[in-house]
C-alpha cells in the first residue's frame, strides 16, 4: 500500500500515477472519534461498529444502535459518512444501519464498561 497521495513520478518515458489505498486501520482509527452524544464514548468502545469493508478506496461501514428506535439514527450515519469520506482518496463512504445481530453490552469495550460502571 503506497502512501504517497497522488503524486506523480517521473520515470523513463513513462509518467507514473500513484494513488494511495485507504485502510481498514485508518477507518477504524477515525470511526474511534466518533461520538455518541447521548453517552459521551466513541462508536467503536461502545461495540456499534459491526464491520468495515474497503474496496478500490469505497469504504461500506456495517453499525448499529443500542436501541432500533434511538433518535440519533440519522444522526450519527451522518457523522460516520462525514468522517470517513474525509480520509484522503476516499471515493465513497457508505454506512448501513443492521440490527440483528442486536447490540448488548457485552459489545462494549473493557474501558467503556468501566467508563460507565458496568
Amino acid at each position: 500500500m503506497c502512501k504517497a497521495s497522488c503524486a506523480e513520478l517521473p520515470g523513463y518515458m513513462y509518467t507514473y500515477k500513484v494513488i494511495s489505498m485507504v485502510s481498514k486501520e485508518e477507518v477504524w482509527s477515525t470511526l474511534k472519534q466518533v461520538i455518541d452524544p447521548e453517552i459521551g464514548l466513541s462508536i467503536v468502545d461502545l461495540g456499534l461498529v459491526y464491520s468495515v469493508e474497503v474496496n478500490n478506496n469505497e469504504v461500506n461501514v456495517k453499525m448499529t444502535l443500542t436501541n432500533p428506535a434511538c433518535p440519533l439514527q440519522s444522526y450519527l450515519k451522518a457523522q460516520v459518512e462525514e468522517a470517513v469520506s474525509k480520509l484522503p482518496n476516499v471515493k465513497k463512504a457508505e454506512v448501513q444501519l443492521i440490527f440483528e445481530p442486536a447490540w448488548t453490552p457485552e459489545r462494549m469495550s473493557h474501558e467503556a464498561r468501566k467508563k460507565l460502571g458496568i
